[in-house]
């Protein structure tokens, strides 16, 4: 028997979880929150109005991120951490900020190649990754040679990232092929109407 076991979450617990992490990444527009958390009140709730429930529950973590906002330093972690990511672009890296796997980075790089343009690699990160930095302060970054190859401790890729987020006052480091970064992903909502 665990010493420990995680309360189970209750399907309303779980689903106001999902319209959270989905407002607060911002990935998408107020629509395609409604859509996604509708799909999972239906599919996995079994509710009768799965999309009023959705609404309801995405005007609520709307209201909610509208009220943190104010709490927030002028430069949050995401203004740093676009500023990197600007910063890796310039020099010659694609960036794909919440693309749906490592397919649209081995897209991204044989478009690249297919252009003719030379690239120093590919940074890039998924809708979870970055729905863990909203709750848990802490991005996990994928970072590619332009043969796809995984960076590696050291290697002049790998550096470029790391300083590039160390030059935005973000504390990062090599771990098992990926960079992480510890961020919170504080995303402005600009005044999105939910």
């Amino acid at each position: 028997m665990p010493f420990f076991s995680a309360p189970k979450l209750t399907d309303a617990e779980a689903l106001r979880g999902y319209a959270r992490v989905l407002v607060r990444a911002g990935l998408s527009g107020p629509d395609a929150w409604v859509r996604e958390v509708a799909v999972a009140a239906r599919d996995d709730a079994g509710l009768d109005d799965p999309e009023g429930e959705a609404r309801r529950l995405v005007t609520e973590a709307r209201a909610a991120l509208l009220a943190e906002e104010s709490t927030w330093p002028e430069r949050t972690d995401y203004d740093a951490l676009q500023d990197a990511l600007a910063g890796l672009e310039a020099e010659g890296v694609v960036v794909l900020q919440g693309v749906d796997d490592h397919w649209a980075a081995a897209a991204a790089l044989r478009e690249a190649a297919a252009r003719g343009e030379a690239v120093r690699g590919v940074v890039w990160f998924t809708p979870s990754d970055v729905w863990h930095a909203v709750d848990h302060g802490m991005l996990e970054l994928n970072a590619w040679h332009p043969d796809s190859a995984n960076i590696a401790d050291g290697d002049a890729l790998c550096t470029l990232v790391l300083e590039a987020l160390d030059a935005q006052g973000l504390a990062a480091h090599f771990d098992e092929g990926r960079v992480e970064v510890r961020a919170f992903w504080h995303r402005r909502s600009g005044g999105v109407e939910a």
